[in-house]
């Protein structure tokens, strides 16, 4: 029979450990790890039909419909200048949802969920690229690899608030 003290113990450690740990989906764009936390990750998606929106940003790529929600979809690639994709076999969509809209990342590549200590995260070094910078809330050093944090406000704020004008 489990000792209710040691129980109640275990559960208050796993939480309090819980608690210092973010989950990140990690994802890939031109050859960067990045990191978007789990919590605001809604789907993992192959997109299909893009339909183009003519006159809109460069980096909406357009819209696609996924489940019956019109989603738009933001390539990452064009979003941080960064050259087109050779070929378009292959690529992935993370959706999320953002002001009460629907989005899909275009990215290159999806990897694995990685739980990681939030005490452990870093402020953006200052010899990180402009472009991973305008876009992130920090950094986790990893083996040999730095995994840039999204900060979904800064990837999406003035692509909501120019399509809302």
């Amino acid at each position: 029979m489990t000792n209710p003290t040691t129980a109640s113990n275990d559960r208050a450690d796993h939480m309090s450990t819980a608690g210092d740990t973010i989950q990140y989906v990690t994802i890939v764009i031109g050859g960067q790890l990045f990191g978007l936390p789990i919590s605001k990750v809604h789907d993992v998606f192959v997109p299909e039909s893009i339909t183009r929106v003519p006159l809109s940003q460069t980096e909406i790529a357009g819209v696609l419909n996924l489940r019956g929600r019109i989603v738009t979809a933001i390539n990452m690639r064009r979003r941080l200048g960064l050259p087109p994709r050779e070929g378009e076999h292959g690529i992935m969509a993370v959706g999320i949802e953002f002001r009460g809209e629907s989005y899909g990342l275009i990215i290159d590549e999806v990897g694995e969920v990685l739980n990681l200590s939030s005490s452990q995260s870093e402020a953006n070094p200052s010899n990180l690229d402009r472009r991973w910078t305008e876009i992130s809330a920090g950094v986790h050093r990893l083996d040999g690899q730095l995994m840039v944090i999204l900060d979904v406000e800064r990837v999406l704020g003035n692509i909501a608030e120019q399509m809302a004008a």
